[in-house]
């Protein structure tokens, strides 16, 4: 699965749109990350691949390419809320739909 889901992130990227349209748009809220790691490996000592976080409440978590995927793991558990997630790498500015599978260009930051 997580094979597929890196293809078709590939292939959206190139399009330069989204190959579904996200129905959770009204779940991005004016959030801050709630740490600058994810706060659960940190708790267990365990370490992340790169960071998401909540664009519902500001929890960073960790990717899926990371053991723990916190991040997934927090869409799943608060599903149907807290679907999209915001990449917290440097250089990327884009936002993921666990639900709709789909990847979709960041909103602007406020300055």
């Amino acid at each position: 699965m997580e094979l597929l889901q890196t293809i078709r992130s590939a292939i959206q990227r190139v399009r330069g749109e989204p190959a579904v349209e996200c129905r959770h748009l009204d779940q991005i809220r004016d959030v801050t990350p709630s740490s600058t790691g994810c706060q659960q490996c940190l708790e267990l000592g365990d370490t992340w691949v790169h960071l998401r976080m909540c664009m519902t409440d500001g929890q960073v978590g960790c990717c899926d390419s990371s053991k723990n995927k916190h991040a997934s793991r927090h869409a799943h558990e608060h599903a149907p809320e807290h679907q999209l997630v915001r990449s917290l790498e440097p250089g990327e500015d884009w936002l993921w739909c666990y639900a709709d599978e789909t990847l979709m260009p960041a909103p602007d930051q406020k300055a």
